[in-house]
């Protein structure tokens, strides 16, 4: 898959995100980058939801996050997702977070696709053979 598949979505930080120092709390960035993924295939034609219907499941098996400046409350933020790498059954991501032009973390995920049991399955044939299928999201 080429790296120009890409989303991004904004998401204002609520109060109850952030920590006693009124920081983002580190944990509610793994939420920020699943709705970016979930957006990037919805924008793209897909649901996650009718994904799991058909039995596909994707889990996370990699996350690193690297946290550069904090965000606070009523930040906006942007968040950038692009789909580095699709393999038979796995799919990488980047990510930044940005606030404006300042880079306040970057991210790397992997995902897994596996059956209802959680034994590791192929991906779908839309998510596995097309890369242009969830790359045309948020051009």
């Amino acid at each position: 898959m080429s790296g120009t598949s890409f989303g991004e979505i904004q998401v204002r930080v609520r109060y109850a995100e952030v920590d006693r120092m009124g920081f983002l709390h580190h944990a509610n960035y793994l939420v920020y980058l699943e709705q970016a993924r979930i957006d990037m295939l919805r924008a793209a034609g897909f649901s996650y939801r009718e994904l799991e219907d058909q039995g596909f499941f994707l889990v996370l098996t990699k996350v690193e996050i690297r946290y550069r400046r904090p965000a606070g409350f009523d930040d906006l933020l942007t968040i950038r997702v692009r789909v580095e790498r699709v393999t038979g059954a796995r799919i990488d991501h980047a990510y930044e977070v940005r606030r404006g032009e300042e880079l306040l973390s970057e991210a790397t995920t992997t995902l897994a696709c596996v059956d209802r049991e959680g034994r590791p399955r192929s991906l779908p044939d839309f998510l596995r053979g097309r890369g242009d299928a969830i790359g045309s999201a948020g051009s």
